[in-house]
């Protein structure tokens, strides 16, 4: 609180008012008495604490100003009173409808479990499940105001419950996927151990091949799995490093169809294609692609590799494969973990399931795009389109 300043044009008025009254004969006794009077009477008046005193008159909170308030929020809110919608923000009117204004909300939401919250004039919250689909879940929490009013608020959960299923599901599917060889080979280790002496030395070493080949599989999903992890962990951030992407992605081919398949490599560029990227991320998309086209094409076909411009700004890298082709049902599921057309070939070739996963992560953090067209009976190519590095006229 600010200090008091004294009232001295009051003080003055009071000294003129005193002289006045002196010169008309009143008692000086009297004249003093008056003066004092006044003067403490100001003091009182300055000294008065400020909440004391009247305070101008702003506009009244009204509810418009309450609706304006609310207006742009992104989270759904409704203000009732005595449970009927007087105001309904952008949010809440996508959410419910236009016409919750007006209504009681109650009968509005038709939940179970959002009625029971409202029908009790109390603050709580409640969970419910296709407020808008089928599969959103909804918090609504409810707050009581002065006036019989109350403000409901509406939090989509759907995201987060979407994501812990999606946990859940990736940790199962781990686990199975991880659990198939471990029993293998530990079954496979049990048989040599309960008849060593015995056991035919061509049999021993056919156990002895599925436990390598079995843990070699392990090795590779822990790999991946490792692979996925790190990509995830950077994926919002974009690699800051410029490499050609022709040479990069002709080295990774080869790795990826070393020994008797090199021969069936067509790989063509017709550029050096510069490019912002992580070049081990890039080689890493690669190899998975030209792997893929040999695992699951003909035995014997060609896998075609070809990096070419789209437009001015991007380039185009797409790996063809001559095989059964995939069926059109499959396509939008194919880079989902360890989803696989057909499991059982897909582990007798060594996959991991995980392989398209990787690279649609690379993709995304490379700011580019992954498509998938296939031919039942054809074939199967995939594409993908990455952004050109801007090079400077000079260089």
């Amino acid at each position: 609180m600010t200090k008091p300043s004294f009232p001295w044009p009051g003080f003055a008025l009071a000294m003129m008012a005193c002289i006045i009254l002196a010169s008309l004969g009143v008692d000086l006794i009297y004249v003093a008495l008056v003066l004092l009077v006044w003067i403490g009477s100001l003091y009182l008046v300055a000294a008065r604490p400020d909440e004391a005193r009247p305070k101008p008159q702003g506009p009244a909170f009204t509810r418009d100003n309450m609706a304006d308030l609310f207006e742009h929020s992104e989270t759904p809110v409704v203000i009732t009173e005595r449970d009927r919608a007087i105001i309904a923000n952008l949010s809440a009117r996508q959410l419910l409808g236009g016409h919750i204004v007006g209504q009681d909300v109650r009968m509005a939401l038709r939940q179970p479990e959002a009625i029971r919250l409202l029908g009790r004039d109390v603050d709580g919250g409640a969970v419910v499940r296709g407020l808008a689909r089928r599969t959103d879940i909804w918090r609504i929490n409810r707050k009581t105001l002065p006036g019989e009013l109350a403000v409901i608020e509406f939090v989509n959960k759907t995201a987060e419950a979407d994501i812990a299923r999606a946990h859940t599901d990736f940790v199962a599917n781990a686990s199975h996927e991880l659990r198939t060889p471990l029993a293998s080979i530990i079954g496979y280790v049990e048989t040599l151990r309960e008849d060593v002496d015995n056991l035919d030395p061509r049999m021993a070493d056919k156990f002895l091949g599925t436990i390598q080949r079995e843990a070699k599989r392990l090795q590779d999903l822990v790999s991946d799995l490792m692979s996925l992890s790190r990509i995830e962990a950077v994926k919002h951030d974009l690699p800051d490093t410029t490499l050609g992407l022709a040479k990069l992605a002709e080295r990774a081919a080869h790795d990826a169809a070393n020994g008797e398949r090199l021969e069936l490599l067509d790989f063509g560029a017709t550029g050096e294609f510069p490019v912002r990227g992580d070049r081990q991320q890039l080689e890493q998309l690669v190899r998975n692609l030209v792997d893929n086209g040999f695992k699951y094409g003909e035995p014997g076909q060609t896998v075609t590799v070809r990096i070419h411009p789209k437009g001015d700004n991007r380039l185009r890298l797409t790996v063809t494969d001559r095989g059964e082709g995939i069926a059109a049902e499959h396509i939008p599921h194919l880079t989902r973990r360890f989803y696989r057309t057909d499991p059982g070939r897909s582990r007798a070739s060594g996959g991991t399931g995980l392989g398209l996963a990787i690279v649609k992560h690379i993709v995304e953090r490379h700011r580019g795009r992954l498509d998938i067209d296939s031919t039942p009976g054809e074939g199967t190519r995939v594409t993908v389109t990455l952004p050109l590095e801007k090079q400077d006229e000079d260089d």
